[in-house]
């Protein structure tokens, strides 16, 4: 077992580098019957090549596209709680390209990756969103899927109080190799921390995910069926007690039951505010990161990192969109 987070060296000048695909999201509200005849699984991350991103676009009509990515929207979150980060993730040197790049210079976010050539064309993730407000992703990889270990920025990585790997990453082998090799050039005293992402990536990569849990990751991000499938199991209570004896500190959500952040010592309950109103529940576990994670490179109490967690989730799942419209500093005042 792994010694418990304690206090950051001051060489770690960065709170949080997340570390994902860098994709442009396409926002469109559906409804059920639509997911069925597309063949989509709802509420899931549906991987398409680039043909078939092609021919979902043209059956969208009203739109609304921004930049995106999992472990980009949580860096996103740490920076307007107040937090200094940095992100790697591989874009191409084309439109949509220039859009992601511009979003993370113009939040200040250190972003050093080297761009894919216009023929290697940027990701999107084209996301479809029901009435109940689920979200069915469906993600042509594009330049994400190409990044290698020569592109990770290890003088940044090195920075880092927190290092965020996004498991959706984990399916490209070269990627991979990445985020193991960035997870193995880490400075003393910086955390590892992982997000499952989906139950799907999950059953895809379990034993390699647990592999990388052993080897190097010091937090794991996760809903309950993210967790219970990790361990091929099918009751809440036996996945929390199996994770509880394999890291430092496991962050749970529960949906409207709130969250659960578990230590090899204690767990803590994080009530969900009941009258959240859910437009759009993309991004809801990317900012629920994103609350944590600055708690923790802040080197606050649990319960106080959960509750960070649950106003970032709530803003975000209260309108279209995985990131904020506001500043999450100011909706959570009184705690920062």
């Amino acid at each position: 077992m792994k010694e418990r987070m304690a206090a950051y060296p001051p060489h770690l000048d960065i709170d949080v580098v997340g570390f994902g695909n860098a994709l442009v999201d396409v926002l469109s509200h559906q409804d059920d019957e639509f997911i069925e005849q597309i063949g989509a699984i709802k509420g899931g991350m549906n991987l398409v090549d680039g043909h078939r991103s092609a021919e979902l676009y043209q059956l969208v009509g009203e739109r609304t596209t921004v930049s995106g990515g999992s472990a980009a929207n949580t860096v996103i979150g740490v920076n307007s709680l107040g937090g200094t980060c940095g992100y790697i993730g591989r874009v191409a040197d084309d439109d949509l390209g220039e859009v992601f790049v511009s979003d993370m210079h113009r939040l200040s976010i250190e972003y050093t990756t080297p761009r894919a050539p216009a023929e290697d064309p940027t990701g999107r993730c084209i996301v479809f969103i029901t009435p109940d407000g689920e979200r069915t992703l469906n993600t042509f990889l594009g330049a994400s899927n190409g990044l290698s270990s020569s592109d990770v920025d290890l003088d940044l990585v090195r920075r880092a109080k927190l290092l965020f790997l996004e498991g959706y990453l984990w399916d490209p082998p070269e990627a991979k190799a990445a985020m193991r090799h960035a997870a193995s050039e880490i400075s003393s005293g910086t955390k590892v921390a992982l997000t499952l992402s989906d139950q799907f990536c999950v059953e895809r990569h379990r034993d390699s995910f647990l592999d990388l849990i052993d080897e190097h990751v010091d937090a794991v991000f996760a809903n309950h069926h993210e967790i219970m499938s990790l361990f091929e199991v099918d009751q809440i209570d036996v996945a929390l007690d199996m994770i509880q004896e394999r890291v430092e500190l496991a962050a749970v959500t529960l949906g409207a039951d709130g969250s659960l952040l578990i230590t090899p010592q204690e767990r803590i309950t994080i009530d969900a505010d009941p009258v959240a109103r859910v437009v759009d529940k993309t991004g809801a576990g990317d900012l629920y990161a994103a609350g944590v994670l600055y708690g923790l490179a802040q080197g606050y109490d649990l319960q106080r990192c959960g509750m960070l967690g649950s106003i970032a989730a709530e803003e975000v799942i209260g309108h279209v969109g995985p990131r904020p419209e506001v500043s999450l500093r100011e909706l959570a005042a009184e705690i920062v």
